[in-house]
C-alpha cells in the first residue's frame, strides 16, 4: 500500500528491485492485436509535463499514448472479478457501462459499470495528472450481491510500449519498497501502481501465461511469474479489495526508463487523485474560457459543442505543438496488429487544416497560429506535404494529394481575414505559401490521389480547393509585393476554373436519362489521353473491393465531392449543373438512418465492414460518413435553405455516441448487436473522427453568421460575382491539351527556358516565341491563336536554351469549336 502523504522536500536514494526471477513460460504469445476503435472518451492534461493522452472504450482504459499521440503505449487494461470457485467476469465484457464527464469542458470521465448480472458495481473517475506521465483512475467496487470478502479483483494490463505488441518485456518489481508491475520496450517503460496492496503479481505472454486462461479456468490467480521478456506480454494483478474496503487508485506511470516510470506512478498516487482531478478540470476550463466563440453566442450554450473542441484540442502533440493528429484511434483496430502501427494516430494535412479550421470557428487563434508553425516546418522542399506523417514530420506514407497542399494557403487566408493572424505573420508565412503555391502551378490540376487517397485525375474538391488556393495565394502575394506572381496566379486559376467542365462534366448518358439530368460532375475523370470526352469512358480504379469490382467508367462514378464547387466558391448552390448532379447523388449514395441522412463517399466504396458486420480487412463495403452530412448542411446554407441546414446539423449531432463522439463512419444497414453494429449509430471505424467535430464547429459557426465560415471570398468574387473566364487554354507537358476552341489564345507552360518554334500552316511559315519566367519554377509563353479558323492546327517543338538541344518531337492542338 502506498501512503498518501505529502511528497518529502529532501533527496533520498531511490532503489529499484525485483523480486527473484521466475520467467513466464509460452514466449512470445500470441500475435498481438489492437483493441476496439470505439472510443467512448479520450483526454490528456493541457500541460506540458503531462506528455500521455488516455482513450476509453468499454468501460476501461484502452490505448495510452506516450511519450507522444502518434506513439500507443498501451492495447487495454481492465479489471476481472472472480470468487475462487465458480465465477468469472470481464469488466469491459460482462458490464454494461455509462460514462459522464466529470465536468464541462474537460475530458475528465465517470464511468459505471455494473454486472450484467447484477452482482456488482465498479464506479471510475478517470484523469491524466497535469504534473506528470500518468494517467489515474479512482476506483470504487461495490458488492451487490454478496460482500467485498465474496470477491477477487484483478486488474489485467496489455503493454504495448511503441507503437507495438511484440518486443515488450514485464517484469514485476519495487521501487522505494513500493511493489509495483513494470513493462518496457526501448526507451520507453511504464509502472503500474495501486494505493491498496497487491495480493498477487505476475507478468507472462499473452494467451500463454497472461493468467486470464487461469481465471478464467479456475477462477482464481494461482501462478505469479516474475518476467516475460521480448513478446507479446501481460501484467496482471490481485488488489486487495477488503484490506482497500473496495476503493483505491490505480496509477500508470510513463517514464524514459524505470525510475522516472516508477516515481510518476508513486508520486501520483502520493499527492492525490483529487489533487491531479481539480488541476485537471482547471486547466481546461482555463483554456474553454479564453475563446469568446462560448460567451458570444457563435456555439450553443450545450455539452456537444464543447465536446467538439475538447477533441480538437485533445488531438495535438505537446512535443511538435501544432500537430494536430486524426485520431486517438486505429480502424477496426481489434483486427489489426503490429504491422498496423500508424492507425490514424498520424497527421493528416487535410485533417490538420480542417482541425484548425474548427478551432478558428472557435476563436482559438494561438492554437490556430500553432497549426500554421507546424505546417511551415514540415512542408517539403518542393512545396507539397506527405501524404501523412507523425507528429515529428516523418512521413508514414508517401502518396501526394493536391489538396493537402491547397488547403495550408487557405488556412493562411482565412487565419488573416479571422485576424488571427497580422500582416508581418502573413509576411513571415509568404515562403511557405509561395512554395505551396509553385507546386500546385507546376503539377496541378491532376492530382496523384484524391481526397479519399486513393486515385488520380481530376476530381472536383481537389481542384476546387486548387483553385481557391491560388487566388488566396495571389492576394497574400500582392500583400508581399510580389505583383507578377499574383498575375500569374490568377491566370492559371482562371484557365482551371474554365476549364472545369470540360474535365468533369458529363452529358449525355445512361445516367442522364435514367435520373432525368442534363449532366453532372463525375467523381474523378482520368488525365485526358485521347478524343475529347474519352476519358469519360476510360475506366477508374475502385479501391478497396474485390478484383472482379475494382474498375468503374468514370461516367459512373459519382461523389458529394462534387459540392466542393459550392463550398469553394466556384459554382453558385442553384447552378443547373450543381442541382443535376446534386439529384444523382442523392439517388445513388444517400442513405436515410433514423436520426437523418447520411451519404457515402462514393458509389460502390468499399472502405468499411462487410455485409455481415465483418471488420474491413482491405476490402469491405463504405458506410456513410457524418461529416458528409455536415459538408450537405454548408450546401444547404449556401442554397439559403436555413433550416434544412439546421436540420442536418441535428442529425450530425445525433450520430455522435453516449459520450458525444462522432465517429468517421455509421453502419447503415440492419442492426447485427453480436458485431455491435446498430442502423445509424457508430460503425467500427475510427472514432471519434476529429475531422467530424471540426466540420460540427465551423457548421455552428456558419448558422450563426448566415454564410459558410470558410468560403474563400476571392473565388466569390472573381467567379460568381465578376464571371471572369479565361481567354486562354493552356498547354503543358503533364497536360497536354489537343483542342483549342477558336478565339482562345494557346498559352504553354514549361518547367525550363525555351524557343517555342512553331506554326501554323504545317512549317511553310514558322514563328519564335521566347518563355518568360514567372517566378514560379514556370516559362510560359502566349501563342497568339486567337484569329485562327475551326480546324486550323497549330504545331510546335521546343529548342531548350540552358540545355542548348532542340526537343526533336512536335506537338499539336487544333481548333475545334
Amino acid at each position: 500500500m502506498i501512503e498518501t502523504a505529502e511528497p518529502q522536500t529532501t533527496a533520498i536514494r531511490s532503489e529499484i528491485k525485483t523480486v527473484a526471477d521466475r520467467f513466464a513460460p509460452g514466449w512470445p504469445g500470441i500475435p498481438a492485436r489492437w483493441t476496439s476503435s470505439a472510443k467512448t472518451g479520450i483526454g490528456t492534461a493541457l500541460s506540458d509535463k503531462s506528455q500521455v493522452w488516455f482513450t476509453l472504450s468499454h468501460g476501461i482504459l484502452n490505448e495510452v499514448y506516450y511519450p507522444r499521440p502518434d506513439n500507443a503505449a498501451i492495447r487495454d487494461m481492465g479489471l476481472i472479478i472472480t470468487d475462487g470457485s465458480d465465477f468469472f467476469s470481464e469488466e469491459k465484457r460482462d458490464t454494461t457501462s455509462t460514462v459522464q464527464w466529470l465536468a464541462e469542458g474537460a475530458p475528465a470521465y465517470r464511468l459505471i459499470n455494473t454486472c450484467k448480472n447484477n452482482l456488482y458495481r465498479i464506479e471510475k473517475e478517470i484523469v491524466a495528472d497535469p504534473h506528470r506521465n500518468t494517467i489515474l483512475q479512482k476506483i470504487s467496487f461495490v458488492p451487490l450481491g454478496g460482500t467485498l470478502e465474496s470477491y477477487q479483483l484483478h486488474v489485467l494490463l496489455a503493454p504495448h510500449l511503441g507503437n507495438q505488441g511484440g518486443g515488450n518485456t514485464a517484469w514485476v518489481g519495487t521501487f522505494d519498497e513500493v511493489p509495483l508491475l513494470f513493462a518496457q520496450q526501448g526507451e520507453n517503460t511504464l509502472a503500474l501502481a495501486c494505493s491498496a496492496s497487491w495480493l498477487k503479481r505476475s507478468a507472462g505472454f499473452v494467451g500463454t501465461s497472461d493468467g486470464w486462461l487461469e481465471l478464467k479456468t479456475y477462477k482464481e490467480m494461482i501462478q505469479e511469474y516474475t518476467r516475460s521478456e521480448n513478446g507479446n506480454t501481460a501484467l496482471l494483478g490481485r488488489i486487495d479489495l477488503v484490506g482497500s474496503d473496495g476503493n483505491f487508485v490505480l496509477a500508470l506511470g510513463f517514464g524514459k526508463d524505470t525510475e522516472s516510470a516508477a516515481r510518476n506512478a508513486i508520486d501520483s498516487i502520493r499527492e492525490g487523485f483529487d489533487t491531479a482531478k481539480k488541476d485537471y478540470i482547471a486547466g481546461w476550463h482555463d483554456w474553454v474560457k479564453s475563446h469568446a466563440s462560448l460567451r458570444n453566442g457563435i456555439f450553443r450554450p450545450d455539452h456537444l459543442s464543447q465536446i467538439s473542441l475538447a477533441v480538437l484540442r485533445t488531438h495535438e502533440s505537446k512535443s511538435s505543438p501544432g500537430a494536430f493528429i486524426a485520431s486517438l484511434a486505429l480502424p477496426w483496430g481489434f483486427s489489426k496488429g503490429d504491422k498496423d502501427q500508424g492507425g490514424y494516430h498520424l497527421v493528416w494535412t487535410r485533417d490538420m487544416v480542417e482541425t484548425a479550421g474548427g478551432l478558428l470557428a472557435a476563436h482559438a487563434h494561438s492554437d490556430t497560429r500553432r497549426a500554421l508553425d507546424y505546417l511551415r516546418s514540415t512542408q517539403q522542399p518542393d512545396g507539397h506535404w506527405p501524404q501523412n506523417m507523425w507528429v515529428d514530420g516523418t512521413p508514414y506514407w508517401n502518396g501526394i494529394q493536391l489538396d493537402e497542399t491547397a488547403l495550408p494557403i487557405l488556412l493562411v487566408d482565412l487565419a488573416h481575414r479571422e485576424k488571427a493572424i497580422s500582416d508581418a505573420d502573413v509576411v513571415r508565412f509568404w515562403p511557405m505559401v509561395e512554395l505551396a503555391a509553385g507546386y500546385l502551378a507546376r503539377n496541378g490540376p491532376v492530382s496523384p490521389q484524391d481526397r479519399w487517397e486513393e486515385d488520380p485525375g481530376y476530381t472536383p474538391f481537389t481542384v476546387a480547393a486548387e483553385i481557391a488556393a491560388l487566388l488566396a495565394a495571389a492576394d497574400l502575394a500582392d500583400l508581399n509585393h510580389e505583383s507578377s506572381i499574383a498575375t500569374h496566379l490568377r491566370e492559371i486559376a482562371d484557365v482551371w476554373n474554365t476549364s472545369i467542365d470540360r474535365w468533369m462534366h458529363m452529358s449525355a448518358t445512361d445516367w442522364c436519362a435514367r435520373f432525368k439530368v442534363d449532366g453532372y460532375y463525375v467523381r474523378i475523370a482520368p488525365k485526358r489521353i485521347g478524343a475529347p470526352g474519352s476519358n469519360f469512358q476510360q475506366n477508374v480504379a475502385v479501391k478497396n473491393v474485390t478484383a472482379s469490382e475494382d474498375t468503374r467508367r468514370a461516367s459512373h462514378l459519382i461523389s458529394p465531392d462534387a459540392l466542393a464547387l459550392v463550398r469553394f466558391g466556384l459554382r453558385t448552390a442553384d447552378d443547373p449543373r450543381i442541382c443535376d448532379t446534386r439529384k444523382v447523388i442523392d439517388a445513388l449514395i444517400k442513405i436515410e438512418t433514423p436520426s437523418g441522412p447520411t451519404w457515402h463517399r462514393y458509389n460502390d466504396d468499399g472502405y468499411g465492414e462487410h455485409e455481415n458486420g465483418a471488420p474491413f480487412d482491405g476490402t469491405g463495403i463504405g458506410r456513410g460518413w457524418p461529416l458528409l452530412t455536415g459538408e450537405r448542411a454548408h450546401y444547404e446554407l449556401a442554397a439559403g435553405r436555413i433550416d434544412e441546414a439546421k436540420r442536418l446539423l441535428s442529425t450530425l449531432e445525433s450520430f455522435a455516441n453516449k459520450s458525444g463522439l462522432i465517429s468517421e463512419q455509421v453502419w447503415d444497414c440492419p442492426d447485427i448487436p453480436e458485431r455491435e453494429l446498430y442502423f445509424g449509430r457508430p460503425s467500427g471505424s475510427a472514432m471519434p473522427l476529429v475531422w467530424a467535430h471540426a466540420e460540427h464547429l465551423k457548421l455552428q459557426r456558419s448558422l450563426h453568421e448566415g454564410r459558410v465560415f470558410d468560403m474563400p471570398p476571392q473565388t466569390v468574387k472573381r467567379y460568381l460575382v465578376d464571371k471572369t473566364v479565361s481567354p486562354r487554354l493552356t498547354w503543358r507537358f503533364n497536360q497536354k491539351l489537343r483542342s483549342l476552341p477558336p478565339g482562345r489564345i494557346l498559352r504553354i507552360e514549361l518547367l525550363a527556358s525555351a524557343v517555342i518554334h512553331w506554326t501554323t500552316n504545317d512549317w511553310q511559315t514558322t514563328q519564335d516565341t521566347h518563355t518568360r519566367d514567372t517566378g514560379l519554377g514556370i516559362y510560359m509563353a502566349d501563342l497568339q491563336t486567337g484569329a485562327l479558323a475551326e480546324g486550323a492546327q497549330v504545331t510546335f517543338t521546343f529548342y531548350w536554351s540552358d540545355a542548348c538541344h532542340w526537343e526533336g518531337a512536335d506537338f499539336g492542338v487544333r481548333i475545334v469549336a
